[in-house]
């Protein structure tokens, strides 16, 4: 009897281990680009090491990049975009801080494709503004793929462009994220 009491608490052990280390799931590589619309040219970039973290009992989400990490397709504009822009080295650093506000729609543990809204503080160029986006979380074979496609004003975090280029340069710039999150053991 005291075999099975002793196997008992093991297995419930390992049990509620389990459900705890799926609480949470984790990526360093998540996919974040941005595209904007320019009359000359379209400017576009991504970044294929955002970190990300999701942790599915209490909705919070975060996504953090190193601005450096974005790579263009002609370098003259990647070294604008850090230089002159973003400012890379004075500001290294974008992040998104916030909750999914119907996380508990979402039944982690079923394959399936959930919309969802989170809302959040988003900091870019050493500006942090109140955020909130609509998107995606698929579950799928144990995974979360969170996608969401939304919409800043360059303004909103004091990025300036220069005169002489204004005409040339969208003032929004459409931003889109696609991460596919592991559980973190």
């Amino acid at each position: 009897m005291r075999r099975i009491n002793i196997l008992l608490v093991t297995i419930l052990s390992l049990f509620s281990f389990s459900v705890e280390a799926q609480e949470k799931f984790y990526t360093k590589t998540g996919k974040i680009s941005f595209f904007s619309v320019a009359p000359l040219e379209n400017i576009e970039a991504t970044h294929k090491s955002a970190v990300a973290l999701l942790d599915t009992k209490t909705g919070d989400m975060q996504f953090a990049v190193l601005m450096k990490g974005f790579e263009f397709k002609k370098a003259l504009m990647q070294e604008h975009f850090n230089n002159s822009y973003i400012e890379s080295d004075k500001y290294p650093k974008g992040e998104f801080k916030g909750q999914l506000v119907n996380s508990g729609s979402v039944d982690y543990s079923n394959d399936g494709i959930y919309n969802v809204k989170v809302k959040g503080q988003l900091t870019i160029h050493g500006v942090t503004k109140d955020a909130e986006a609509t998107g995606t979380l698929t579950v799928k074979e144990g995974k979360i793929i969170a996608y969401s496609v939304f919409n800043i004003l360059l303004a909103d975090y004091n990025i300036t462009i220069p005169k002489m280029y204004q005409d040339n340069i969208s003032k929004t710039v459409k931003i889109t994220v696609n991460c596919t999150l592991d559980p973190l053991k």
